[in-house]
């Protein structure tokens, strides 16, 4: 829950402002809508793995929660250790669209793969291939996305690609429900489907995303020229640096969406054969959200929604460990947790674009993804060794004590400036 041109060519005139669906003066660009239905595709696919992928490790090949915490940190952690590179390469000379295409193939070919690999350090592997497409492409998205849309309506922009991204994020869990209700070999046959949806979202990237995104900023980009040395010294701006800082805390606090399904469904009982409907309820709330949440932190302040969001996944937490009858909670829980996403997910990258310049966009963006992926990388590891060792109900404690103290240390932290469009907003 994102008509090609060469690199060397004329760069294309900004399409139209889209409108009716996503009212607003400038705000939706044909780049912003053209990455969107790539996203769109593409979550359509990963969603359809990652909906099945904790029921068929846990359940299907009995990784342990710790083993699961492992592979899960690979997953959604590895992917930090390339986002720097995938940013630094889509800078020189304004690779954007060839760095995230070759994301979105690396992931795409890794789907098929899943289909022959049984062991732990094999899975591993293919999930750290597939992370690290993950990596080379998000930066250098996010890049064209903030560099085609104007200051006041970032957050709007990244809401509409984030809204767009989540309805695939809808659709692949219910894609992977039917198919495992209906196929013989379920799982073999959802990874099998996810492989031919991730080549056709590479196949709209190359067709109908521009080369060149064009925009306010696009005429700076030559001011500083893109080297390693440069996007690391951005963490010496106040402003990205504070925020950056504040990204890795929280981070190491967000319990990984895998462990919030597992842990609702053991719970309730849910049956194996629903269990793919979960994020159906978070990608819900994140889609309906995520253009609503945008447009209000380009007005009152990125920096209050941003935290606001951790707030609301504080209560989830809170609700699974109370005492709820079943029937309220999964709906409670859901919904909280797609209002997180939709509260921090592209508001955090619109917050970041304020404080990095054109030129050194994708690298600015990747720095403030690589903290908070690695702070990810470590609470999934963090928990599953907590929940093997002390129970869920122990593990969801310590991330609940630990997103407070989190919270009150990002409030302390707030970066300087991080704000709105409008001048004196609190950001």
């Amino acid at each position: 829950m994102y008509v090609s041109e060469s690199r060397g060519s004329t760069p294309v005139v900004t399409a139209p402002t889209a409108r009716g669906m996503f009212p607003g003066r400038s705000a939706v660009t044909h780049t912003v809508l053209a990455l969107g239905a790539v996203s769109l595709i593409t979550d359509v696919s990963s969603e359809m793995v990652t909906a099945v992928l904790p029921l068929y490790l846990v359940t299907g090949l009995g990784l342990s929660p710790l083993g699961f915490g492992l592979l899960d940190g690979v997953y959604n952690g590895f992917s930090a250790l390339v986002r720097l590179v995938g940013g630094h390469l889509a800078d020189r000379g304004g690779r954007h669209k060839q760095v995230a295409a070759l994301g979105y193939g690396l992931s795409a070919l890794c789907k098929p793969l899943l289909l022959v690999v049984q062991t732990l350090p094999l899975i591993g592997a293919v999930l750290a291939v597939d992370r690290t497409g993950k990596g080379l492409r998000t930066a250098p998205r996010d890049a064209m996305i903030s560099l085609s849309a104007t200051e006041e309506n970032r957050g709007r922009a990244f809401g509409v690609h984030r809204a767009m991204d989540t309805a695939g994020a809808l659709l692949g869990p219910l894609v992977a429900f039917l198919i495992l209700r209906r196929a013989a070999e379920g799982y073999h046959a959802v990874f099998t489907v996810s492989f031919c949806v991730a080549v056709l979202g590479v196949l709209v990237l190359v067709l109908f995303v521009p080369s060149r995104a064009t925009g306010p900023d696009t005429s700076k980009q030559s001011a500083q020229r893109p080297s390693l040395r440069a996007a690391v010294g951005l963490l010496g701006r106040r402003e990205l640096r504070g925020l950056t800082l504040c990204a890795v805390a929280l981070g190491l606090a967000t319990v990984s969406d895998s462990f919030v399904y597992l842990m609702l469904q053991r719970r309730l009982g849910v049956p194996d054969r629903w269990f793919a409907l979960l994020p159906l309820g978070t990608a819900a709330a994140f889609l309906l959200l995520a253009v609503p949440l945008g447009r209000w932190a380009d007005r009152v302040g990125r920096w209050r929604v941003f935290v606001g969001g951790h707030f609301a996944l504080l209560v989830a937490y809170g609700l699974m460990l109370s005492h709820l009858r079943a029937g309220v909670l999964p709906y409670l829980v859901l919904a909280l947790h797609g209002t997180f996403y939709a509260a921090t997910d592209g508001v955090l990258m619109a917050a970041a674009t304020g404080s990095v310049p054109a030129a050194l966009r994708s690298s600015g963006l990747a720095l403030v993804q690589t903290g908070q992926a690695a702070a990810r990388f470590v609470c999934s590891l963090a928990f599953g060794a907590a929940w093997t060792a002390w129970g869920d109900r122990s593990a969801l404690t310590g991330a609940a004590l630990a997103l407070m103290v989190s919270v009150a240390l990002s409030l302390r932290l707030r970066p300087a400036s991080q704000s709105g469009a409008r001048r004196g907003a609190d950001g």
